[in-house]
């Protein structure tokens, strides 16, 4: 069972961090706790993106920036995921300098040091050299740099299905059972 934080920054692509929500959800037999983190910037640009304000919907426990009392701040609390999505560049370099100035760059500065799994799902583009060096150091790091380009083989007639391949990808990285579109598959 898995122990999974989800860390929402203010990078456009809320749609994604939406799904993944919605269908961790539905997952909910795969894992025993479930945690946010979602910036303020985040919010704004979920509302913006989405027109709503639907992350406030969620049942789940939602941690401020500056709670470092959360369970995922330590390496003793066994969260054993963290995904960073929609992931900013910004968020990526505090990372990769090991800047853990938030909840979020702590909690992945966490998940790296106790060699866990860190899927930053950045959405930026394009990428300058500081962005792909930065990106480079989380990977050396043992992070998953996951970019937020969607697949187009299973034919996606949606926005939302096309940002459910990103999604059922990043579920895949996460080690998480889901059925999805697979390459060669019946």
């Amino acid at each position: 069972m898995h122990k999974i934080v989800v860390a929402v920054t203010g990078a456009s692509g809320s749609i994604y961090a939406r799904l993944l929500l919605d269908k961790l959800i539905a997952l909910k037999d795969q894992w025993q706790a479930l945690s946010i983190v979602m910036t303020e910037n985040a919010k704004e640009v979920w509302r913006t993106e989405l027109d709503n304000d639907s992350y406030g919907k969620y049942t789940l426990p939602f941690f401020s920036q500056r709670d470092f009392n959360a369970p995922f701040a330590s390496g003793s609390g066994k969260y054993d995921t963290m995904i960073i999505i929609p992931c900013s560049m910004g968020t990526l370099g505090r990372i990769a300098t090991g800047i853990s100035s938030d909840l979020i760059t702590r909690a992945a500065d966490v998940v790296l040091k106790e060699r866990r799994k860190l899927i930053c799902v950045v959405r930026d583009t394009p990428y300058n050299l500081v962005h792909i060096r930065n990106m480079e150091t989380v990977t050396l790091a043992g992070g998953i740099i996951c970019p937020a380009t969607p697949s187009f083989y299973s034919r996606p007639k949606t926005i939302e299905e096309v940002a459910a391949t990103v999604v059922d990808r990043v579920l895949d990285l996460a080690g998480l059972d889901i059925s999805t579109f697979r390459w060669g598959g019946e």
